[in-house]
């Protein structure tokens, strides 16, 4: 209420990005889900995690971009204080379940290509496991709101809903806190130890590969073994592009989060709104 109303044209641009990023999220990722389900080869326990990626990135879309684009042409919250809350939570779980989601594939690629035949390979109950396990983590952490540690309210220009970072109690401000260590630092540090080793092991690799072909004197070594190995850091490769645009796609919101919590800077209702639909671009 410190700021003036945002010009209308803001709101239409911001429900038409919603818009298009919902229709392009909740096709791509339901046809990730389609032929994983239609494809009996592809029902791997590496590949259960990844449509556990697109599962929860097609339900992120389709709670947050039909309720958004009907607000931003209202241009405030019309659904009432509880669909607020539910669509605050709803956020929050299904980010939280990708996170945690990539942290396991990368996980898996460490498994796979650092340990390699020394590993354990993982099979489809334990990949199944890891999922319950994802789900139950973040439904609990995205729960706590509704029991008093924070709270779910609208934010930005009036037209979504998320945790509450301008409350001045510590005990609001603590959720944020250890949420963001949870669910961003956490995962964060465990991909990049992941990722270090990986990179490690594939120079490693190629290196072997190089000086065996120049003894053999060949121009290389691309045996049906080396284009497996090939086609495991290929999906790590894919793997670690999907995480480096989660990270940057929240790290501007948990900036913006931080900035309310700390009150280090004032930050507007267009910047705020634009961090959270960055996020959800996810």
């Amino acid at each position: 209420y410190q700021f003036p109303p945002m010009n209308p044209l803001w709101h239409g641009l911001l429900g038409f990005t919603i818009g298009v990023l919902g229709f392009i999220s909740i096709t791509g990722n339901g046809m990730v889900i389609y032929i994983f389900s239609s494809t009996k080869t592809l029902k791997t326990p590496s590949n259960l995690l990844v449509v556990n990626l697109a599962f929860s990135d097609f339900l992120m879309m389709c709670a947050m971009s039909p309720a958004m684009v009907v607000n931003c042409y209202y241009e405030t919250w019309v659904f009432g204080p509880f669909a607020c809350e539910l669509y605050g939570c709803a956020g929050s779980l299904f980010g939280c379940t990708s996170i945690w989601t990539m942290t396991m594939i990368a996980f898996d690629r460490y498994n796979v290509i650092v340990k390699g035949i020394a590993a354990k390979p993982m099979t489809n109950n334990g990949a199944l496991l890891r999922i319950l396990g994802i789900w139950a983590f973040s439904l609990a952490w995205t729960l706590a709101p509704f029991f008093g540690w924070n709270r779910y309210v609208p934010e930005g220009n009036m037209t979504a809903c998320g945790t509450d970072y301008l409350n001045k109690e510590w005990l609001s401000r603590s959720y944020i806190l250890i949420y963001s260590v949870f669910v961003y630092f956490t995962p964060l540090l465990l991909i990049i130890y992941s990722y270090f080793f990986i990179a490690q092991a594939v120079a490693a690799h190629e290196k072997a590969m190089r000086e065996q072909a120049k003894k053999m004197n060949v121009a290389s070594l691309r045996s049906s073994e080396a284009a497996n190995t090939s086609a495991e850091c290929k999906l790590a490769k894919v793997a670690l592009m999907t995480i480096s645009l989660w990270f940057m796609a929240w790290t501007p919101y948990l900036a913006i989060n931080y900035t309310g919590v700390f009150e280090s800077a004032p930050i507007s209702p267009l910047a705020t709104i634009w961090g959270s639909l960055f996020a959800k671009a996810n």
